[in-house]
This record gives C-alpha cells, sequence and structure tokens, in this order.
C-alpha cells in the first residue's frame, strides 16, 4: 500500500515541480502587463536606494493572471525573503501576530485572497502597517495582561480577485496598488513559447498562436492548455504542438475557437433557454449551471463580459447578440433583447 500511494503521487509532485518551473522569478522574465512592470521596477530600485522596505502593495484582478508570481518577484527583486499565507488562514489575532512578530527587516508579507481576512483582524494589520507594533491583549477580566510588539519594517503584499470587498480604511494603507488586465494575444503566444522551452516541448509559431488564441487572456489558462496538448502530441508520438495538434487538442477538451470551455457554453446558453436570454440573478443562474456564485462572478463572468458575450444590468445578466451567434441559438419571438441591452 505505502509504495501505491507514493507512485500515485508522482503525477502530482510533477505537475506541482512543472508549476514553479514556469514561474518567473525577475521582471524581466515576467511577459505582459508592460506599464505595471515599468512602475514597479521604479519603486522596487528606489526603496532599494535607500535601504528602506517597499511599501505596502496591492496586486487586483481576475484570477491567473500573475498577482502571485508578482509578489514573488518583488520578493526577489528586493533580495528579502517571503511569507505565504492566505486571508482565510487566520482565525483570530494571535495567529496574525505570530506571523508578524517573526518578520525579519524588509521581508515580503503575502496575504492571498486579503479580501477574506476576518475584518476584526484588519485592525492589527492597520497598527502594523502605519506604526509597525501590534497589540497584544492575553487573558481576559481582571488578569488581562496587555503587550505591545515591535516589528521591524516589512512590505505586506496583498492580492485579491475583489478589490471592492477589501473595507476602505485597509485599501487607503496600500500605498502601490496595481490592476492586471487580461493579455494580449501576442504576450500569451511569448508566454506560451517561454514555457515550451523550459518544459522542453517543441512548438510551432502558429501552434503557439492557437494555443494563445483561445487562453482566455490568461496565463496560467495557456499554461495548463499548453501541457494538455503535451499529452496528446506525446501519446500520438508528435514531437513538436503544431496548430492542427493544438487545434485537435482544444477539441477534445472541449475549448472552442473562441476560448469558451463547457461551463462559459452552459452559462450562456441556460440563461438564453432557461432564462429568455436574460436578466437573470447570479443566485438564480448559480443554481441553475450547479455552480458556486462567487466563482461564477470571479472566474468565468470576467472573460464572458470583456469578450462581449455576457453583458450585466442592474435587473441581472443579459446575454448579448454575439453569444447567440457563437452559440447558434436564437431568443423567442416575445423576448426584447435591444431593450435589455
Amino acid at each position: 500500500m505505502p509504495n501505491e500511494r507514493v507512485t500515485s503521487a508522482k503525477p502530482l509532485v510533477e505537475e506541482l515541480k512543472s508549476e514553479a518551473l514556469l514561474r518567473p522569478k525577475t521582471l524581466d522574465e515576467f511577459v505582459g502587463q508592460l506599464e505595471l512592470k515599468g512602475n514597479l521596477a521604479v519603486f522596487i530600485e528606489a526603496a532599494k536606494q535607500r535601504g528602506d522596505a517597499l511599501d505596502h502593495v496591492i496586486f487586483y484582478g481576475p484570477p491567473g493572471l500573475g498577482k502571485t508570481t508578482l509578489a514573488h518577484i518583488v520578493a526577489n527583486e528586493m533580495d528579502v525573503p517571503i511569507k505565504h499565507t492566505s486571508g482565510p488562514a487566520f482565525q483570530n489575532s494571535a495567529e496574525l501576530l505570530g506571523v508578524l512578530s517573526h518578520v525579519e527587516r524588509n521581508q515580503v508579507v503575502f496575504i492571498d485572497e486579503v479580501h477574506r481576512l476576518p475584518r476584526v483582524l484588519e485592525e492589527h494589520l492597520y497598527q502594523a502597517m502605519d506604526d509597525l507594533r501590534c497589540e497584544l491583549i492575553v487573558d481576559k477580566g481582571p488578569n488581562a495582561r496587555h503587550y505591545t510588539l515591535n516589528l521591524e519594517p516589512f512590505t505586506l503584499v496583498g492580492a485579491t480577485t475583489r478589490v471592492g470587498m477589501i473595507t476602505a480604511p485597509m485599501r487607503d494603507r496600500f500605498g502601490v496598488v496595481f490592476r492586471l488586465d487580461f493579455y494580449e494575444p501576442e504576450d500569451l503566444k511569448n508566454i506560451v513559447t517561454r514555457s515550451a522551452g523550459l518544459l522542453e516541448i517543441g512548438v510551432s509559431e502558429d501552434g503557439a498562436a492557437e494555443i494563445a488564441r483561445r487562453a482566455r487572456g490568461t496565463p496560467r489558462i495557456a499554461n495548463r492548455l499548453l501541457k494538455r496538448i503535451r499529452d496528446f502530441a506525446q501519446v500520438d508520438g508528435k514531437s513538436t504542438i503544431d496548430r492542427g495538434m493544438a487545434d485537435y487538442a482544444l477539441g477534445r477538451l472541449k475549448v472552442d475557437d473562441r476560448g469558451l470551455d463547457e461551463m462559459d457554453r452552459r452559462i450562456l446558453t441556460y440563461i438564453v433557454e432557461k432564462f429568455g436570454g436574460g436578466p437573470v440573478g447570479i443566485g438564480s443562474l448559480a443554481v441553475a449551471v450547479s455552480e458556486e456564485a462567487e466563482t461564477i462572478e470571479d472566474v468565468y463572468e470576467p472573460f464572458l463580459i470583456q469578450a462581449g458575450f455576457l453583458k450585466r444590468t442592474p435587473r441581472g445578466r443579459v446575454t448579448t447578440p454575439l453569444a447567440l451567434s457563437h452559440l447558434g441559438l436564437t431568443l423567442d419571438s416575445g423576448q426584447d433583447q435591444t431593450r435589455l441591452l
């Protein structure tokens, strides 16, 4: 039995290793987001010249665009260690203060999903970010004891897909705020080519372009598709991923020529067929497609809206004429779609 568990875990271990291998380590290696990179490079260089910690930074935007990667790049460029944690990991103030009290000078503390940090803990962070100290009360009642912890200068880097859920006082304490946008196909093509080289996979220019075109503007998806297409090519005895192989594998993966996957099409189809094209509330839509509302809002909607397949209105979600054309669907004659748009 132990041997079976070790063997079955090998693919997962290799997958995690490849994820780490593909992650850029410096700003020069990071592809895309040129304006963000340029400004971040200036802020990092200025902090290094002064010998100070970089001001607190927040990265926000849809999943898979490189927020975590950039947090690690900040630490690498500043030549300081990084402590990686997440908002839901903290249940009480003692856990948060335990992390902060062990921070080294100018170290990066990265909190992923910072919007999920309990509100009561944000107040402890305010003082830590502003004054480099934390207040800790031990025990209750007449036995309560008050301690003040002085902290080393540090950089808090937060990442979130829902910046609007962070309270205003918390947002205001981040001196550097960056939004990550979806990537252009040319940038994604360069990312696919770079990743293929690191994974020692042959990929032609048109093959990389095809993957990039269907990657929904997201590097994480581009790399995931590349690795899955590699599997198809390997089994078929192909040494290079060309456009034909990419098209075949993506067809098997049910990723269409606009990058929509099975859940994307399911969301759009349900809005048309079950709700007359919309408007429909996120709660009803989530129940209809058997998916969490937060997942639809954070993972699927940003791309569908940007690509022009979906529109948010005050009354709910509405499909666009482009979605109807792409899916080959029509609305009932009684539904006035133009009025809703």
